[in-house]
């Protein structure tokens, strides 16, 4: 299988995902609006998902697959296994220890880091503790979820562990279904999403186990030993903590500074919703698949495949995302409106939403960049330059978000965070190409050049043709308004695609095969 056809694999089972969470925010919007208990509901969901960001998907997965993939090389399947059955016994050990203690002592976390400025709401403020008590064993959840994926994307297996968690927004989608169809009240509506993230994250754990068991790696717990490759293990992953999880940390900054704001964090969410789906099917589908190809390709010495693998995940994530970064910023409005606007969510949270999702927009192309280049360093077992670069990004974030947010409130948050986000890109690259790990080819760079051009085409042409609809989109009834929002994303990606395919910055071997590939699945 190719490595674009690989990327796709794992972006069909994300882009089921982000859809689901698309309703799920939907019903969120209908059942709670921008209200105080969505405030709550967010802010608590977001501190056991940073620690899941951190730990388990950044720290862990960015140092356990290239240890794993030696031990597979070296030793075999036997070898792996027991590299992993090590490693089981001291996460979860570690695990244990650490949501007992954020369980303790949440009152105080909540005060002082998940968000601070809900201290003069006591109702909110209250509500925040127990709903990040009920879900914080999600995180523990989530840390073996990553490991078990770590396993089955080294065998190449990618599919399923990109699919599983669709099974969060499967589960919160019936719990806000029920809450609508039952009239629940909104505190009552948020604790049941709270138990409702609490039953996903064992529902995900579960599958994966039963699936890694399936595949030969039936994994025995004993008693947490600190084997030599565990200490190494715990060696990459100090730096890798902070590097794997650089979004979540700007995101979290920004949360604690706009929780001044009243409604800023709900608008900041659902803004980042709408931005997550390409950022997740495209970064999500290079991250997975690219850092243990690239491990592989250097541990055989395949310097040229290296190269390969880089150009071609570069050429991937530009085509996708830069097109989707200008659609999101030259129509926000429409969108945030066709999604959310309905119930409690008002035609002011729109337009405050949608100024968020231009800024964080902004930097789409860039997030998706930082997945591509950071492999490069990582499969190289090179934490601490990735994470030094991290550094810098926080430190630049925090400024940016102090500065402007007393002049734009919380879209100065959004646009910290996306300049930030160029700021990593800027030092990945030019150290890649300073150490000569990776130097785009002739023809990578033509092809960017390409993409550029036919986005900034694509941008004319989905302004123009929003000018003419803008008084359909804003008066027509709801299905009116789907079929026009619907006719411009469709002429405009016609446009866009006819362009980068006749200029060649869209490979038509790769899309023929993807086509064909797509219609034998149908």
């Amino acid at each position: 299988m190719s490595l674009i056809k690989k990327f796709a694999s794992v972006g069909s089972a994300t882009m089921a995902s982000r859809v689901l969470g698309f309703v799920r925010e939907a019903l969120i919007a209908a059942a709670l609006g921008a209200g105080p208990v969505t405030d709550a509901f967010y802010a608590a969901f977001r501190f056991p998902n940073l620690f899941r960001r951190l730990f388990a998907e950044g720290a862990f997965n960015t140092a356990f697959i290239p240890l794993f993939a030696k031990e597979m090389e070296g030793g075999g399947v036997k070898a792996a296994q027991k590299f992993g059955e090590d490693v089981l016994a001291v996460l979860i050990t570690v695990l244990l220890l650490l949501s007992a203690l954020a369980m303790i002592f949440m009152p105080f976390l909540v005060a002082t880091v998940v968000a601070p400025g809900f201290a003069d709401t006591p109702e909110k403020f209250d509500l925040t503790v127990i709903m990040t008590q009920i879900m914080f064993p999600y995180l523990f959840c989530m840390s073996l979820v990553a490991m078990m994926s770590g396993i089955m994307n080294s065998m190449r297996k990618f599919f399923l562990a990109a699919l599983v968690p669709v099974l969060l927004n499967v589960i919160l989608i019936a719990v806000l279904a029920t809450a609508l169809l039952a009239d629940f009240a909104p505190r009552e509506a948020g604790l049941w999403l709270a138990w409702g993230v609490f039953f996903s994250g064992f529902a995900q754990l579960g599958i994966l186990a039963i699936a890694v068991r399936a595949h030969g790696f039936g994994m025995r717990l004993h008693f947490p030993r600190m084997t030599p490759s565990v200490k190494r293990l715990l060696v990459l992953m100090g730096p890798a903590l902070l590097t794997g999880g650089i979004m979540q940390i700007n995101l979290l900054v920004g949360q604690i500074i706009a929780s001044q704001q009243d409604k800023a964090i709900s608008f900041l969410n659902f803004a980042d919703r709408i931005n997550q789906l390409p950022l997740g099917v495209i970064g999500i589908a290079v991250g997975v698949v690219l850092l243990p190809e690239l491990a592989r390709a250097l541990k055989a010495g395949d310097t040229k495949d290296a190269q390969h693998l880089q150009n071609r995940s570069l050429e991937f994530a530009l085509g996708l995302t830069v097109p989707a970064a200008v659609g999101l910023i030259v129509m926000p409005a429409a969108i945030v409106s066709l999604l959310f606007e309905r119930g409690a969510f008002t035609p002011e949270d729109t337009q405050m939403t949608a100024l968020a999702l231009a800024a964080f927009a902004t930097g789409l192309p860039a997030y998706v960049l930082i997945k591509v280049f950071q492999p490069g360093f990582f499969a190289r077992e090179d934490m601490k330059t990735p994470m030094w670069y991290s550094l810098a990004t926080v430190v630049a974030n925090i400024a940016l978000s102090l500065a402007l947010f007393p002049l734009f409130g919380h879209v100065a948050i959004a646009l910290a965070t996306s300049l930030s986000a160029w700021l990593n890109v800027v030092l990945l690259g030019a150290t890649l190409w300073r150490r000569d790990y990776f130097r785009p080819s002739p023809a990578t760079l033509r092809r960017v050049a390409m993409i550029l051009l036919a986005s900034l085409a694509m941008g004319l042409v989905t302004w123009l043709l929003q000018s003419w609809a803008t008084p359909i989109m804003e008066g027509g009834n709801l299905l009116l308004r789907i079929l026009t929002v619907l006719a411009i994303i469709a002429v405009a990606g016609a446009v866009y695609v006819s362009l980068a395919v006749a200029s060649g910055g869209i490979d038509k071997s790769e899309l023929a095969g993807l086509m064909r590939r797509r219609k034998r699945s149908t």
